[in-house]
């Protein structure tokens, strides 16, 4: 459906990934994910461009159903874009404009109940996110059972989310029933994405204990978006006091860094640190899914899409060789 070579789908990762990265996954056989959404007509009609310019091969635009989206979705579709992905809820309206477009719609859900709602308002592939992915994280049902449930409720193509990060996560999930597998933390540590050094560090070095799901520790743009972060200062010192609300947080509107821009990053603040942020980036709102522990190595992103899938091919093989002697 998505005329790819191998079943792995980049996350698109605000903040963190542009035109470059998005044309790395597509380039070595996967399928890249833009996010453009909360940008001008003018801004998204660039990056559009940008990654056809270094790709001539299928990506999607990701689409935020949590802000006003009809005027992306018309660009896209003005543009010709091969895909969207839909993102955090459910509206069968948007689904809708996007077929009647020629758009391929990818919608994100958290429980079988919201696959079968978007198969039928017309999505052509549903993918399902589990509790451990990284950023915001719309349901809260575990990878491993949530798959399988999806699978059986719907009879279009399922991409798993949350926790995956090689080639035997992507096995595991092509197991459970998925055609695919949607990747963010384990490219993190690619070359290609923008993110600064201390975050990407702080990926490296974390284990899949080091992860926090929090419903509001950071003050993210549209409401009710729980979100799993890395581990730090921050997210310590709002513990210790007991969790407050926000106007009793600790240290809360202190200016923590700056944007490349000047701009100045206040604590709890959702903002993705970029390579040119300055200040205490540690204490930055750092996502991170629980496959964090497995990413070890800055490779290019084309790297990553072939290891994880080469290591797949290896460990569906050897499984087979196995179950003869059961």
């Amino acid at each position: 459906m998505l005329n790819i070579e191998k079943p792995i789908l980049s996350a698109p990762m605000g903040g963190a990934t542009g035109p470059e990265f998005v044309a790395a996954v597509s380039n070595a056989g996967g399928f890249g994910t833009i996010p453009l959404w909360g940008q001008p007509v003018e801004r998204v009609r660039f990056g559009i461009a940008q990654v056809r310019a270094l790709t001539d091969l299928n990506f999607a635009v990701n689409v935020n159903l949590a802000f006003p989206y009809q005027e992306l979705l018309e660009t896209c579709i003005q543009e010709n874009v091969f895909a969207v992905s839909l993102f955090w809820g459910h509206e069968p309206s948007a689904i809708k404009t996007a077929k009647d477009g020629g758009l391929i719609v990818l919608a994100s859900v958290g429980t079988a109940d919201e696959a079968k709602q978007a198969v039928d308002a017309g999505a052509d592939i549903i993918v399902a996110q589990g509790w451990e992915a990284g950023g915001h994280v719309w349901g809260n049902v575990a990878t491993m059972a949530l798959i399988p449930a999806v699978v059986d409720a719907v009879d279009v193509p399922v991409v798993a989310a949350g926790g995956i990060a090689d080639g035997r996560g992507l096995a595991a999930v092509l197991m459970l029933g998925a055609s695919a597998a949607w990747i963010g933390t384990r490219f993190l540590a690619s070359e290609e994405v923008a993110i600064h050094e201390t975050y990407q560090q702080g990926i490296l070095n974390a284990s899949e204990s080091q992860t926090e799901w929090h419903n509001d520790l950071y003050y993210v743009k549209w409401p009710n978006a729980p979100h799993r972060t890395l581990s730090n200062s921050t997210a310590q010192k709002w513990k210790s006091a007991g969790h407050p609300l926000t106007s009793e947080r600790p240290n809360a509107g202190e200016i923590i860094g700056h944007k490349p821009d000047g701009e100045p990053v206040l604590r709890y603040q959702s903002y993705t640190p970029s390579s040119g942020t300055t200040g205490d980036v540690e204490a930055m709102s750092l996502w991170a899914g629980q496959g964090v522990g497995l990413a070890r190595k800055i490779m290019p992103a084309a790297d990553i899409v072939n290891e994880i899938y080469s290591d797949a091919k290896k460990v569906i093989q050897a499984g087979y060789a196995n179950s003869k002697n059961f």
